[in-house]
């Protein structure tokens, strides 16, 4: 398990840039069968999870580590760009260029985003480690970070990671400069300020050493215990997941569950698995039981939203940086092949066990240019449902079920409709949007265009309306 005394969970800083949304808790499950030849996303898509990874806007631009990140993964964390030293690096002087091209990216492909990480002891400046503020002034600096940093990404993140890491191994209070300073209230101060900055993302708690029951996740569980009585708004806890190969803790599953009983989202937030380089046959299968396992025991708990791995290839793992002798802990090597890890995730989520090509594409939505209502396929068509599930001031929140009302699988789906009041599409997930004034098209993204006779999928989206918000009269689905 992870020691308490390292822990940096990125790759190391030298040479890095210092570094949807309540609908998009669980992406949309497709009732069907899932395509063999799909990425993890859609796999987990099809068990109504998602399966995303960590992102370093710096590797982007390598075309081996887009294509897997965009071809394998329907959720995305930014690893470094969101934290604390990366957008407000002198008080009040707030940048997001890292973190936005990281949200950029991923509405480009149809990926869910979880922030990371509004206050956390670690990759602080030091004009807040060492400001040397009294309690009033730190609450104030704190509130004041929340609200521009969760307000700038208001409507576009499906979660935030809003704490991290606050607790030592034996389940006291880390003696962080905001425990020290402000006390035991500062995590429920934290979450309250971010409910106000961004109202319809989920909030979370993140730590490692929690995967287990144990002095720490038992303290974390008593304070999410406690802010449910208090009415402080929490929706989930992360779990990390940072482990050491062999050493999946038995009582994974019991522990997600026991969270999720106190009414809150679970989800493995950091996954991987490291081993004593270098690796072997022998070991490389013993990671792949781990991954499979961790995977079942999320899949096994209803509310357990979804897995994201720390990192796309090893190549760029943060692991050996920190842990010297270790490495190779995540699905794919550093030439960017997939292990025998992303076999074990692949089976567990109910795919086939043929490892992709470092070099296949992600599978193509349909043209844009495509008419919706071009000559569908005999045999293929869908219907589209449409639901508002949550509206605020000049603003709400909706989603589309997409069904399969023919006889035979669907390859893809177009859904078109017209806004009665003008209202306009902010942020979509689960989809490719086009809209020219009232009139709205969406086409499925690579991960949810194949869907299973009587199966469905979903995108929702958050928008802008004023003067009305009548829900549209018609919208109409053509199947591919």
């Amino acid at each position: 398990m992870m020691d308490s005394t390292s822990r940096t969970p990125a790759k190391t800083l030298a040479g890095l840039a210092a570094t949807a949304l309540a609908a998009a808790a669980v992406v949309a499950a497709v009732t069907g069968p899932a395509s063999a030849a799909s990425g993890l996303g859609q796999l987990a898509a099809a068990q109504g999870r998602y399966f995303g990874t960590a992102l370093a806007n710096n590797h982007l631009g390598e075309s081996a580590y887009a294509t897997v990140a965009d071809r394998e993964f329907n959720s995305v964390t930014p690893e470094n760009e969101m934290k604390w030293d990366a957008t407000e690096p002198s008080r009040g002087s707030f940048t997001y260029t890292g973190g936005d091209a990281i949200v950029s990216h991923a509405q480009g492909h149809g990926q869910s985003v979880r922030g990371h990480t509004l206050v956390w002891h670690s990759q602080l400046p030091s004009w807040v480690s060492n400001g040397g503020f009294n309690a009033a002034t730190l609450t104030s600096v704190m509130q004041n970070h929340i609200s521009n940093v969760a307000g700038h990404y208001k409507g576009k993140l499906y979660a935030w990671d809003v704490v991290n890491e606050a607790f030592n191994d034996d389940g006291t209070r880390r003696q962080s400069v905001f425990q020290t300073t402000i006390g035991d209230s500062y995590i429920a101060t934290a979450f309250q300020a971010a409910r106000a900055a961004d109202p319809t993302a989920k909030l979370y708690y993140n730590d490692y050493n929690i995967e287990g029951i144990n002095s720490k996740s038992t303290a974390v569980y008593n304070m999410v215990k406690a802010f449910k009585q208090q009415g402080v708004p929490i929706d989930g806890v992360g779990l990390q997941t940072h482990l050491i190969l062999g050493q999946v803790p038995s009582d994974l599953q019991a522990n997600l569950q026991r969270f999720a009983d106190l009414g809150v989202d679970v989800a493995l937030t950091e996954v991987d698995v490291r081993m004593q380089t270098p690796a072997d046959s022998g070991k490389l299968a013993t990671q792949s039981a781990n991954y499979a396992a961790l995977t079942k025991a999320c899949l096994n708990v209803t509310r357990c939203v979804g897995i994201t791995v720390w990192g796309v290839t090893d190549k760029y793992s943060w692991v050996p940086d920190v842990f010297a002798g270790y490495g190779a802990p995540l699905l794919f090597d550093n030439s960017f092949n997939a292990k025998p890890a992303y076999t074990g995730v692949s089976g567990a989520l109910g795919g086939g066990t043929s490892s992709p090509s470092p070099s296949a594409s992600p599978t193509a939505s349909p043209s844009p240019s495509a008419s919706p209502t071009s000559s569908p396929n005999p045999g293929r068509s869908c219907s589209a449902t449409y639901q508002k599930v949550n509206e605020w001031n000049n603003g709400f929140q909706a989603e589309v079920t997409v069904t399969n009302t023919g006889s035979s699988s669907i390859g893809g789906w177009t859904v078109t409709w017209a806004f009665p009041n003008g209202q306009k599409i902010t942020q979509l997930w689960n989809g490719t949007l086009s809209q020219s004034g009232a009139n709205v098209t969406v086409r499925n993204v690579s991960y949810n265009g194949t869907v299973a006779p009587n199966g469905s999928t979903t995108f929702g989206f958050t928008a802008d309306w004023s003067g009305g918000n009548g829900t549209p009269s018609s919208v109409t689905c053509a199947a591919s």
